[in-house]
């Protein structure tokens, strides 16, 4: 990184349940070695050190600049909007971490429903809540510089980003599917041996394979892979006995609005039984 000093890190939270950051503290040993080599700047949820004292344009937080900023959380606000355009400002890289910041998160249900509905059912008096019709993904309202998938994601992965970022080169994060590290754990597929419904086949690596390991399958909470063959998953799942609604519903979790997976009910309509077997 360019500039005087120890290059600067800005961990900052939009819509989420903090798991991702909870991820970079929990990286313990490993986080005290980087503390060593940049300088964190602002994480509110290790630190208040930069405080209310540090304040951008308009009064929004974080002055900045920083050299590398990590975003979790999904926007489902006016204000994240404003605030995540004002972060992408005083930002020189600017990485997503996590299914709510890369995909809308398992809140993005409400992009399928009526979000007042939901409001009623939650909250005693609705009427004081402002919020978006959708969660969206960051990358939907700023330029990214790389997304880092998972719910949560892994601390590997994540220093392997940091790492990567701090010293001007591209992260070294495989883009092949869950499917490969059943085999390079040597777990028999839980498709073939039993039967179960397994989405390792268009889900982003990251988790080591961890639900097919304990004969499970894949929920895909690392989101999808490039270019998923739906049309072969959906066969499959259906031949394992899921419905068409079945279908919708495995892949509207962690990772809802995802853009890869938006095909996912006009082809299961097509390819999957109206009811289970």
């Amino acid at each position: 990184m360019d500039g005087a000093g120890p290059p600067t890190l800005a961990v900052w939270k939009f819509a989420s349940c903090d798991g991702c950051q909870l991820t970079l503290l929990d990286c313990e040993d490993e986080l005290l070695a980087l503390a060593d080599r940049v300088r964190i700047s602002h994480f509110l949820e290790m630190s208040s050190a930069e405080g209310t004292g540090s304040r951008g344009p308009a009064g929004l937080e974080g002055a900045g600049p920083y050299d590398l900023s990590l975003v979790e959380g999904s926007v489902t606000t006016a204000e994240d909007t404003r605030r995540i355009r004002h972060i992408r400002g005083i930002s020189r890289r600017l990485v997503t971490i996590g299914a709510c910041a890369t995909a809308g998160g398992v809140q993005a249900l409400r992009n399928f429903a009526d979000v007042a509905e939901f409001r009623a059912a939650v909250y005693a008096r609705p009427e004081f809540i402002a919020t978006l019709d959708t969660s969206t993904p960051i990358s939907a309202h700023v330029p990214v510089d790389f997304e880092l998938r998972g719910c949560p994601i892994d601390r590997h992965q994540l220093l392997e980003v940091i790492t990567a970022f701090l010293a001007g080169r591209a992260p070294g994060i495989p883009s092949h599917s869950v499917c490969f590290e059943c085999k390079i754990r040597g777990t028999t597929c839980v498709t073939v041996a039993h039967g179960t419904p397994c989405l390792g086949p268009v889900t982003h690596a990251g988790c080591g394979a961890l639900c097919p390991a304990h004969r499970r399958g894949c929920y895909g909470c690392f989101g999808p892979v490039a270019d998923p063959n739906l049309e072969s998953m959906v066969r499959q799942l259906a031949r394992d006995g899921m419905s068409a609604r079945d279908v919708v519903r495995i892949f509207r979790t962690f990772n809802a609005a995802a853009p890869e997976y938006g095909p996912v009910p006009d082809v299961a309509a097509r390819l999957a039984p109206d009811e289970p077997r």
